[in-house]
């Protein structure tokens, strides 16, 4: 009987976990990948060395493509800021992507959502822990986005969770200069 009692014991609590992680709100990482911290909406990779920020560029335009994803605006923050007279020190992008797909489900369910769309990505360059400039690519969370909404819908939720995923892969290919 004791036995019993513990294996119940045991499956209640694996069976609470499971519910927990179940109802976060954040996108899925593959395997390899950095957990997100879901106390900041920003999700942040180093791009693999050896890949260049032009073939990151390429990547983020193939990868996307394919994953029903457009691009519809980048903004050169590194060539505005060049143009004030002052040192950009390195690569400073954002680069806009959509999946209306995806977007129209939160959209129609919360309009006001648009304030942060598209999503964003960012290129930019930092010293890393050698103190060497090195690019980095990062994301702006949609699940972190959407806690501003009160009352978000299930399928604002679900869509929120799958635009994220998706974008979390993009960036992650993209840091490995995969096509």
């Amino acid at each position: 009987m004791h036995k019993f009692v513990v294996i119940f014991l045991l499956l209640c609590a694996c069976s609470a976990c499971s519910t927990v992680s179940s109802n976060s709100l954040t996108g899925k990482v593959a395997n390899g990948m950095p957990a997100i911290d879901s106390s900041t909406a920003i999700y942040e990779l180093a791009v693999r060395d050896g890949v260049s920020y032009q073939d990151v560029v390429d990547s983020l335009k193939s990868v996307s493509v394919g994953m029903n994803f457009v691009n519809p605006a980048n903004f050169p923050i590194a060539e505005h800021i060049q143009k004030r007279g002052i040192d950009p020190q390195g690569v400073k992008e954002v680069q806009s992507f959509c999946n209306l797909s995806l977007g129209t489900d939160i959209f129609l369910d919360h309009p006001e959502f648009l304030v942060f769309a598209p999503c964003r990505i960012a290129l930019y360059e930092k010293l890393d822990a050698q103190h060497k400039l090195k690019l980095f690519i990062a994301l702006a969370r949609p699940t972190f986005d959407l806690k501003s909404i009160k009352h978000p819908t299930l399928r604002a939720k679900k869509a929120a969770q799958a635009i994220e995923t998706s974008l979390l892969e993009i960036i992650y290919k993209a840091s490995q200069g995969d096509l």
